[in-house]
């Protein structure tokens, strides 16, 4: 098998650090922006993200047979990246942008602007998702590729959680007076969109579509009749919904456990350049530093246990630890810092796993049938991101609204063990039945050693005829 290049292992890397910026971005801090800062109220959020989050995750396998369906000259997925970089950067800023509105223009703006920025996310990750399954057919060189992908995204989602609370401070402090914190995130994002838009570019030039399937006579029902009989499929879908409400949830919540639980103020600051950075912002960084930890080890401990073991082990114990934040006292911001990086962790060897994972089913599925649809099988992440989100987006929402919540106030004493719970037992939740899920998953080191012997088989031999045709 090829062996890819150091470069293209970093343009792919690339790629998810643009999109996990704005990820992180959406999970950690959309939710307190909304409700903080833009004036919604977390019930009005909550529901919003369920509608559009819903539409938005059904959109994904539309945009997964969309791709299996191009032709370019630079392959199937590659010219999303080129085409969607500019309108991913600017609906991104005008997401975090407040419009000078009523109440109900205001929630109809973010409804919109919202709706918008899921539907390019959708555009330029589903194909970014798909090309890992056709640039190699070499199993561990797609866990290889899975690792530099996360290694990156945390990277960005670590520049992004160290600096997007001091950027915006410092742009909203711009000018003297008051402190403009509705401007100050508007440019804080307009700063991180120019870097994505920079390193989706890169992605695209950097990468390459070596993988055709064995017969490109395809059709939608057959894709989809296929996609119905892949059992791996919709175990990794019901582990990948799980896993990303567990981050969701715990994510939506730790800005409002800092200010309204522990009650922490700035961890250090940096006077010289007008910068503070909060112990929910040290929070997030050593979350993000953790999870790349996670994303390295990933590798060489499934390539020797497994991956469907690694993913169970590291599911359960992001539930052991997750279940310990709750007996954690306010006084103890030092205990919960140190939980957060052992949950990280353990959350940082799944997500390389589950996108390698998506690339043996589409393997398999083409195995089966002899038909290969990449993009609609990796639309399954993209969907089960997105529906896993919304759950946790919502309950996030919902869950603060039923606890009481009122922004900007000093919480009662139920609204304090609501938020504590959502940071600990709620998230726990989620990471054991995601491991659940991996106890029927069927596609083990043995079977998938033989599928790829097989297809590469296949493969050559359709070469050779096509060869010998010509």
């Amino acid at each position: 098998m090829m062996k890819l290049s150091l470069r293209e292992k970093i343009g792919y890397g690339f790629g998810d650090a643009a999109s996990s910026m704005f990820w992180k971005l959406f999970s950690m801090y959309l939710m307190f922006f909304y409700t903080d800062i833009f004036g919604l109220t977390a019930a009005a959020v909550g529901t919003m993200f369920l509608v559009t989050r819903i539409w938005d995750a059904a959109f994904d396998p539309f945009v997964g047979v969309l791709g299996d369906r191009t032709e370019s000259r630079w392959g199937k997925f590659r010219p999303y990246l080129l085409w969607m970089a500019i309108p991913f950067g600017i609906i991104g800023v005008l997401t975090f942008t407040t419009p000078d509105l009523s109440p109900s223009g205001k929630l109809i703006y973010a409804y919109v602007t919202y709706s918008l920025m899921m539907m390019i996310y959708s555009l330029i990750n589903v194909p970014y998702a798909s090309l890992l399954g056709v640039m190699t057919a070499d199993g561990k060189e797609r866990t290889t590729l899975s690792t530099f992908r996360f290694i990156f995204a945390f990277g960005g989602s670590l520049v992004v959680l160290a600096a997007a609370e001091p950027v915006a401070g410092f742009f909203s402090r711009l000018g003297g007076g008051a402190p403009n914190l509705q401007r100050g995130w508007q440019w804080a994002a307009a700063v991180f969109a120019a870097i994505a838009v920079i390193l989706f570019w890169l992605t695209f030039a950097w990468t390459r579509e070596r993988i055709r399937p064995i017969t490109e006579k395809t059709s939608l029902k057959g894709d989809l009749r296929d996609l119905l009989k892949n059992t791996p499929w919709f175990v990794l879908l019901g582990a990948g919904i799980a896993t990303i409400f567990f981050n969701s949830i715990r994510d939506g919540a730790a800005i409002y456990y800092f200010k309204y639980y522990l009650h922490t103020q700035a961890a250090f600051s940096l006077p010289s350049l007008n910068v503070t950075m909060g112990w929910s912002s040290l929070y997030f960084v050593i979350g993000q530093a953790a999870n790349i930890v996670g994303v390295i080890l990933a590798k060489p401990i499934s390539d020797r246990i497994g991956k469907k073991l690694t993913f169970f082990g590291a599911m359960l114990s992001a539930t052991v630890f997750s279940l310990a934040v709750y007996g954690v006292p306010p006084d103890s911001v030092s205990l919960v810092l140190l939980l957060q990086f052992f949950i990280s962790l353990s959350a940082g060897f799944v997500f390389p796993l589950l996108w390698s994972m998506y690339a043996d089913t589409a393997d398999y599925s083409e195995w089966k049938s002899g038909r290969r649809a990449t993009g609609l099988v990796f639309s399954a992440s993209s969907m089960s991101q997105k529906f896993g989100w919304t759950l946790g987006g919502a309950f996030a929402g919902w869950l603060l609204g039923f606890y009481g919540f009122q922004a900007n106030v000093v919480q009662n004493s139920d609204t304090q063990q609501g938020i504590r719970m959502m940071v600990s037992v709620y998230p726990a939740i989620g990471a054991l039945i995601s491991g659940l899920f991996m106890l029927v998953y069927p596609l083990r080191q043995p079977l998938l050693d033989q599928i790829e012997t097989e297809l590469g088989s296949r493969r050559a031999d359709q070469v050779k005829s096509s060869r010998a045709a010509a």
